[in-house]
């Protein structure tokens, strides 16, 4: 039996993404000849996790604590992997163990320090490269979600490619079908990192005339929303609604019944939720990046992400009832090509070809 531990010292319920990325992976993860010990942050221990394939063990690290979870990376992973006797370690989320014993797996979303810095708040991506680039080059193999980001760690970090492995993402399943489809409903949902680029969707809304204007959600905010003073100085109050974090329940209800879902990001190692509103039956429009392209494919309406772009593209399918059903059903087409459980097959086959 192999051992495999899982470190979740980030783990906290309130991270997004990565977040979503292991529930849904261990959620389906085979577990033939596999045993799995996930090392959880404080936070974690509280949360439902019945999603894990195995047991727990508590590092009494504060996962919001952003040094304490770094110092842990460096410090804790390793020493918890030989105490359970693992015979291997796999970080989920950007930053690992420094050392290779026990050797390990990382998966890296995306190198957003190293190629936009200026979007990393309060000067931390010098930290971040020094803790990515550290945990990429100990690890046996790097895990990553699109081929835009393995060409960023092939380039930036120097790992040859074939320690490589790209796994795409797979979309979030839906639990029912939508029993109403509001035309012009219109959601984002992230937090509000400036790479998001929520501030320029905001006045895109305010550059479409008021009987076209469609309702925004915009879920994600932790918080005081740094986007409302945004939506009072446009007078936005009826039309954009901010959100801060929502449950699973809440978040799958507004991706069933949003017409149209919006990703203005200026960056993005994947964009999961493209893929989320693809798989919704939704409408998506997208700013047009690479990462974003290799997942919307032709599905996808493309924008600049301005303010501007992203209001040409939302208006042209709000005033245009035909287009809307012919993107909603392209997005059906296009999620097809993603799955969840081919995701945490490739998962597990990454960590074994590390072991071998």
């Amino acid at each position: 039996m192999t051992r495999i531990l899982v470190d979740f010292l980030y783990y906290t319920g309130a991270k997004g993404g990565m977040e979503s990325y292991v529930r849904e992976i261990f959620s389906r993860m085979p577990q033939d000849g596999v045993d799995f010990v996930g090392l959880a942050s404080r936070q974690m221990m509280a949360l439902d996790n019945s999603w894990f394939p195995g047991e727990f063990v508590e590092s009494g690290i504060d996962g919001e604590n952003r040094i304490a979870w770094a110092a842990g990376e460096i410090l804790a992973v390793g020493r918890a992997g030989r105490r359970v006797g693992a015979d291997l370690v796999y970080s989920p989320a950007n930053l690992g163990a420094w050392g290779n014993n026990p050797p390990s797996v990382l998966t890296v979303h995306d190198l957003l320090p190293f190629r936009h810095p200026e979007y990393i708040p309060a000067g931390r991506a010098p930290a971040l490269r020094l803790l990515v680039s550290r945990a990429a080059r100990a690890a046996r193999r790097v895990i990553t979600i699109s081929e835009t980001s393995r060409r960023d760690i092939v380039d930036i970090l120097g790992i040859p490619e074939d320690r490589i492995d790209v796994i795409h993402l797979g979309g979030r399943a839906p639990r029912v079908a939508p029993s109403t489809r509001e035309a012009g409903f219109v959601l984002a949902v992230g937090n509000r990192l400036p790479h998001k680029n929520f501030p320029a969707l905001v006045e895109a809304i305010a550059l479409i005339p008021e009987p076209q204007r469609p309702r925004l959600v915009l879920t994600g905010s932790h918080g005081t929303d740094p986007l409302r003073p945004l939506v009072e100085r446009f007078g936005l109050q009826p039309w954009v609604s901010l959100r801060e974090w929502v449950s699973n329940d809440e978040i799958e209800a507004l991706f069933s019944e949003a017409a149209i879902v919006v990703v203005p990001s200026l960056f993005e190692g994947f964009g999961l939720p493209v893929l989320d509103g693809m798989t919704h039956g939704a409408a998506v429009v997208c700013s047009d990046i690479p990462a974003l392209r290799e997942v919307g494919g032709s599905a996808a309406i493309y924008s600049a992400p301005t303010a501007s772009g992203l209001a040409e593209a939302i208006g042209t399918l709000i005033a245009d009832p035909e287009a809307l059903a012919s993107a909603q059903r392209a997005s059906v087409e296009r999620a097809a090509a993603f799955s969840w459980d081919r995701a945490a097959v490739q998962t597990l086959e990454s960590l074994r070809r590390a072991l071998d």
